[in-house]
Order: C-alpha cells, then sequence, then structure tokens
C-alpha cells in the first residue's frame, strides 16, 4: 500500500493584494517513492508550485504537508535542483558534490566517502578534481544531481532540470535520473513542458491551465518503467496530453474572446 508523502491541499497563492492569482485551489497528494510530472505552459504556475512545495515561497491559503508535518520553510528533506545547476566555478567537481554536506556532523572522511560514492552513481569519479568549466552542460548537470543525492533527501523538485540540454544529453540524463530514482527509491517532483518527458518519467501527470493557475487533469501512465519513446502506447498518452492542451487553449481563448 502507498504511503503519502506530500499533500497539497487547496492552496492559493498571490503576488500581493492586487497582484494576479497565480495558483488556486490546487490539491493532490504523491506517494513516497512516486514521481509527478507537473507539466503545463509557461506562465501556469507549475514553478511556484514548485517553489511552495520545496518552501521557499509561501502560500496564502490551503496546506501544504510533508509527512504530514506543515511545510513553513526550505529543509535538506526537499531539495531542489535547477537548470542553471548552480555550481561554484572555483571548487572542484568533488567538493562542489561536499558543499550541501560540509557543515553536517558527518567526519571528514565520510563526507569525502559520500561524495564519491554519488559521483560514481553518476559516473563522474574520474572528474572530481576537474573544475565545473572542464565538463559540458550535461557533466555540470551530473554534478549537481550527485550533490543534491549526497545531501539523501526525502524528495527531489526538479525545476526544467534539462531543458537547456541538447536532445541526446537529455535523453541519457533522463535514463540516468529514472535508475537512480529506482535503485535509491526517491520521491520526485518534476516541473516540464516537455510532454515526452513527463510521459518518459512520471508515474503521474498533472496538467496545469493558467490565469490562475490550477490543475486540469491528471493522468496516470499505466506504462511499464522501462518506457520506448517510438511505441504506440507511449504516442497514446502524448496525444492525449496534447487534445488537453489543445482544449485549455481554446477553452482560453473562448473566455476571453480571443
Amino acid at each position: 500500500m502507498s504511503t503519502v508523502k506530500i499533500e497539497i491541499k487547496e492552496v492559493s497563492k498571490s503576488y500581493g493584494e492586487k497582484g494576479p492569482t497565480v495558483l488556486k485551489d490546487v490539491s493532490f497528494n504523491i506517494n513516497h517513492g512516486e514521481v509527478i510530472a507537473i507539466l503545463g505552459k509557461s506562465g501556469c504556475g507549475k514553478s511556484t508550485l514548485l517553489n511552495c512545495i520545496g518552501g521557499f515561497e509561501t502560500i496564502d491559503q490551503g496546506q501544504i504537508m510533508l509527512d504530514g508535518t506543515a511545510v513553513t520553510k526550505p529543509s535538506k528533506r526537499c531539495i531542489m535542483l535547477m537548470q542553471n545547476y548552480g555550481l561554484l566555478p572555483w571548487r572542484s567537481v568533488r567538493k562542489n558534490v561536499e558543499l550541501g554536506i560540509e557543515n553536517s556532523n558527518l567526519p571528514t572522511a565520510d563526507i569525502t566517502k559520500r561524495a564519491a560514492h554519488y559521483l560514481q552513481m553518476v559516473g563522474l569519479e574520474d572528474r572530481a578534481n576537474a573544475l565545473p568549466s572542464e565538463l559540458s552542460g550535461g557533466m555540470q548537470q551530473r554534478v549537481a544531481i550527485a550533490r543534491a543525492l549526497a545531501i539523501q533527501p526525502e524528495v527531489i523538485l526538479m525545476d526544467e532540470p534539462f531543458g537547456a540540454l541538447d536532445t541526446f544529453t537529455r535523453y541519457y540524463l533522463q535514463d540516468e535520473l529514472k535508475q537512480i530514482q529506482q535503485r535509491e527509491k526517491m520521491t520526485i517532483v518534476l516541473v516540464t513542458h516537455d510532454i515526452d518527458e513527463a510521459i518518459y518519467l512520471a508515474d503521474r501527470i498533472l496538467i496545469m491551465k493558467p490565469n490562475p493557475g490550477e490543475i486540469h487533469k491528471e493522468v496516470v501512465l499505466k506504462l511499464p518503467k522501462d518506457r520506448n519513446r517510438a511505441d504506440a502506447d507511449f504516442q497514446h498518452y502524448r496525444e492525449i496530453i496534447f487534445n488537453e492542451f489543445q482544449f485549455t487553449h481554446d477553452k482560453a481563448a473562448i473566455e476571453f474572446n480571443i
């Protein structure tokens, strides 16, 4: 039986008293070890929702719970992984991975050992002493993934993590992430505007519509974990999701007389 890890209950958020309503009455649960993709066009509030889940932004109404405790601020239980990597250019790859655990109670030897373990997991153990500037964009994102894993968080939040990469590097990192997630049994919340990425990685997809940001539809992916982007079932879900985006666009056009 699945255990609920994160509960989002009737969450709403606006920017200022007269500002736009970014999120309205958003509610859903995320189970332990589940991969959820939040899919939507730019401006629909998906990144804001991710920041609220991580405690980086406050909400106006509703509640966000992590293991039954209200999320009110960021914590190392829930780590954000973004598109820009956030590596410190003057620190080596190993030192960048150690960054999140340097101030922990771990002995120095254990910090070094843990960093080496996760660098090996992402296939960069031979680049431990390199600087970020000596790595490709894909390698830098693998360092960022290793750094997040070294903290051993319960939840990883990912905001368009592969958006700046070329197609084949993105596919490679999606495969790496899938393998790591299955091995570590992590809970992942992925924000993306890439339909194929959402289908390839997620157990469930939440499609958001904008103005204000609301959950328009949930799509449960009844696919094996090993997925083929070219097979008929994959394309079936792609068509379903594409049609939902067409529906939300057409509805908005009618409402605003476009």
